[in-house]
């Protein structure tokens, strides 16, 4: 054993308790669900979730719930359950509108965003919301659309090529949705990358005309950690010209790559908890508003129910049935992956943000602290990241018995599927002065959690 640590490299992690940096707010770091079936979530995928106590929860009101099956009739028995579902987990929603009613659009084609009846179309919409935000009281958030610059590709049945079409859609629909409900915020488009020019287009719309725009949303699927903060730079300067209140970028859809292929060994590689830990932390480093991990439940797709107002429903049954992308918290059989506790550790961090450095490049790191406790997250992920011992250095800290835990994601699996808990990799009693230090062995694409608390020992 000493053979393997003591010729790693020793890397430093510096932690100041004296410098505070604000409130930390990893509660805007959420989780998203939806698109693939009409089935709501199973009560363990609830209870998971809420132990993540999300404020926020993004989701799709997908055509395959059916709400208007007739000119003037509403039928909510699919989509009451599965709103239930999510708003069991203790969350509000962010709901973005996907739906296209055969009465008011009669030919499956993604290209054809304008309904046959405006006015009607409104109805639909007054009603879905008076649903949801009025009488259930779950959605507080109108994302209007949902990845329209790619159509069915992106899981939804709109392809709006043109931005002054897609400001036209938002503006028919987002009025609506505010008649119904006028707490409600507005926003969209859920952007991919496939057309740069429609969030400005919308903005811009927006603060000439007053029409309301309480957000922006966007997504992305990439393991490169510029491209994400690179959006998020592009988009904060967009907001910037908004006059009034600036607008909140809401990231409804993020993760790795998408991988050529599909094994469920992938879904357990630490690598994938890496990727997303370090996306985190650079999203709280860069000021986002609000973050949505795409997504909770991995699933199964059914054509039956896509094959009704998608021109190609093959396009969902490859993303989720040939090559799954195992993205969810929980897979199809309810079973936790790895990704799931990343989210576990930051929601057990302090409220306030203390100041943490290192000059490595492979780590990144997040320190907290609340009255009794200071709590270091940090990552170990690059392209060529390597194991490594990490020293914590911690300065101005009380004097005095401590206990230091530390939970660790690795290939080795360290939870308790069925409570859903980290198992620590080290628990002890220690007494520290001002200054003190600990050494953690971190491997490459390994995320840690420390914890140093007071100590109740009695001498």
């Amino acid at each position: 054993m000493r053979n393997r640590f003591d010729k790693l490299p020793v890397q430093e992690i510096q932690i100041n308790a004296a410098v505070k940096q604000g409130q930390l707010e990893l509660w805007r770091h959420s989780i998203g669900h939806g698109g693939i079936n009409s089935l709501p979530l199973p009560d363990r995928v609830v209870q998971g979730s809420k132990k993540l106590k999300p404020r926020l929860l993004r989701t799709f009101i997908q055509d395959y719930f059916n709400i208007y099956p007739e000119h003037g009739k509403f039928d909510w028995h699919k989509l009451d359950p599965y709103m239930n579902s999510l708003s069991a987990t203790g969350a509000k929603v962010v709901a973005a509108i996907t739906i296209k009613p055969r009465v008011l659009y009669p030919d499956i084609d993604h290209t054809v965003w304008m309904p046959n009846d405006v006015d009607e179309w409104r109805n639909v919409i007054r009603e879905l919301v008076k649903r949801y935000s009025v009488e259930k009281q779950i959605v507080t958030y109108w994302e209007i659309g949902n990845e329209t610059d790619i159509g069915e590709w992106g899981g939804s049945p709109y392809y709006i090529k043109n931005p002054d079409d897609y400001v036209q859609y938002y503006e028919m629909t987002a009025k609506a949705v505010l008649e119904a409900f006028p707490e409600a915020k507005v926003g969209g488009p859920a952007v991919t990358d496939g057309d740069r020019a429609i969030i400005p287009a919308l903005v811009d719309y927006c603060g000439r005309t007053g029409l309301q725009l309480d957000f922006v949303s966007f997504h992305a699927y990439t393991d490169d950690l510029e491209y994400h903060k690179d959006q998020i730079r592009e988009y904060q300067e967009v907001v910037k010209r908004y006059p009034g209140k600036r607008p909140e970028l809401l990231y409804t859809e993020f993760n790795k790559s998408f991988d050529p292929v599909s094994l469920e060994d992938m879904a357990f590689d630490p690598r994938r908890s890496s990727i997303v830990a370090a996306i985190l932390i650079d999203f709280v480093d860069i000021g986002l508003d609000w973050s949505f991990y795409y997504h909770v439940w991995d699933q199964a797709n059914y054509k039956q129910e896509f094959e009704k107002f998608f021109n190609d429903p093959y396009i969902m049954i490859k993303h989720w049935n040939e090559i799954p992308h195992r993205f969810g918290l929980f897979g199809v059989g309810e079973e936790v992956r790895p990704q799931y506790f990343v989210y576990r550790m930051l929601q057990r961090m302090g409220a306030e943000r203390i100041e943490a450095r290192t000059d490595h490049p492979h780590l990144k790191v997040l320190a907290s602290e609340d009255d009794r406790r200071k709590t270091v997250f940090f990552v170990n992920h690059h392209e060529e990241s390597r194991d490594m011992i990490v020293t914590l250095r911690f300065s101005d800290l009380a004097e005095g018995p401590k206990r230091l835990k530390v939970y660790r994601i690795d290939e080795n699996q360290r939870w308790l599927p069925q409570e859903l808990e980290l198992v620590q990799v080290e628990s002890r009693e220690t007494d520290v002065l001002t200054n003190f230090f600990c050494q953690v062995y971190c491997p490459a694409d390994s995320v840690l959690l420390t914890i140093l608390e007071d100590s109740d020992v009695k001498l």
